[in-house]
C-alpha cells in the first residue's frame, strides 16, 4: 500500500482479460506502477498496447481481473460502485478525446456543473469559474454554448472543468486527437504551466508524440506490460 503522502498512484500486478467472442484476451499481465503528486506523465504505446485499459482501471472506470490499485493510500480497487462515484467526483478530473460537453449548458455551466453535485456554495463555484476561465485564456466566454466554440475552445472548456474541483489528479485520454498541431501544443504548454504553478499531477493516455515530447516521463506500454519507464528533467 501507499505510505508517503508523494506517492499519488501505486498499482500492484495489474491485470486485465477481456471475452471477445468467447476468446480470452489480455489486455494487461502484470503491471507494477507508481506515480507521484506532481508529475505530468504520458502513458504511451500502438493501439492495443493495454495504455487506455490501464487508464481506465486507474480511474476505478473500469475493474482489474487481478491486482489492486491505490490513489492517495486509498484502495479504490475494492470500492463498491457507490464509493467509486463519489470518489471520482471528489478527486479526480477527466478530459476526453471526445470533450464531452454538455451541448445545452454554457460554457460556465458546464465548468461548474460538477461543483454542483459537490453542493459548493454558488460564491464558491462562481468564483472558481471566473479564476480558472481566466487560466485557460476564455475570459469573455462564460455566456457561450459549446457549439460556438472551436475545438480548441471547447477542450479549454474541459481542461477548466477538469481542474476546477482542484482534484488529485488529471486523467486525459487522448486529449489532443481532436486537435490541429498548433491548438493542441498550445494546450499542452498550458497543462504544463498549471502542473508547474499549481503542482497538479497530469497523466495522459496517448499516442501523440508531441505529448511525448512535452510529457517529463513517460511510461511505454507493449502488449500488456510496462516495456519502458523514462523520467526527464
Amino acid at each position: 500500500m501507499i505510505g508517503t503522502a508523494q506517492l499519488l498512484i501505486q498499482t500492484e500486478g495489474l491485470r486485465k482479460t477481456y471475452s471477445d467472442n468467447g476468446v480470452a484476451v489480455e489486455a494487461l499481465k502484470g503491471i507494477d506502477l507508481v506515480i507521484r503528486a506532481g508529475e505530468f506523465t504520458a502513458i504511451v504505446g500502438p493501439s492495443g498496447s493495454g495504455k487506455t485499459t490501464l487508464l481506465n482501471i486507474i480511474s476505478g472506470l473500469d475493474r482489474p481481473s487481478e491486482g489492486k490499485v491505490w490513489l492517495d493510500g486509498r484502495l479504490v480497487s475494492s470500492m463498491s460502485g457507490a464509493e467509486l462515484s463519489d470518489f471520482r467526483r471528489d478527486h479526480i478530473g477527466f478530459i476526453f478525446q471526445a470533450y464531452n460537453l454538455i451541448p445545452v449548458l454554457k460554457v460556465e455551466e458546464n465548468i461548474e456543473y460538477v461543483m454542483l453535485l459537490q453542493r459548493l456554495p454558488k460564491e464558491v463555484r462562481h468564483a472558481r469559474v471566473s479564476d480558472i476561465l481566466r487560466d485557460v485564456d476564455l475570459e469573455g466566454f462564460a455566456g457561450r454554448f459549446p457549439s460556438r466554440l472551436s475545438g480548441g475552445q471547447q477542450q479549454r472548456v474541459a481542461i477548466a472543468r477538469a481542474m476546477v474541483t482542484r482534484p488529485l489528479m488529471i486523467l486525459a485520454d487522448e486529449p489532443t486527437a481532436n486537435l490541429d498541431s498548433v491548438t493542441g501544443a498550445a494546450l499542452l504548454d498550458m497543462m504544463r504551466l498549471l502542473n508547474a504553478e499549481r503542482g497538479m499531477t497530469f497523466v495522459f493516455s496517448t499516442h501523440d508524440r508531441m505529448i511525448m515530447e512535452k510529457a517529463r516521463r513517460v511510461i511505454v506500454i507493449r502488449d500488456g506490460l510496462v516495456d519502458r519507464d523514462e523520467t526527464r528533467n
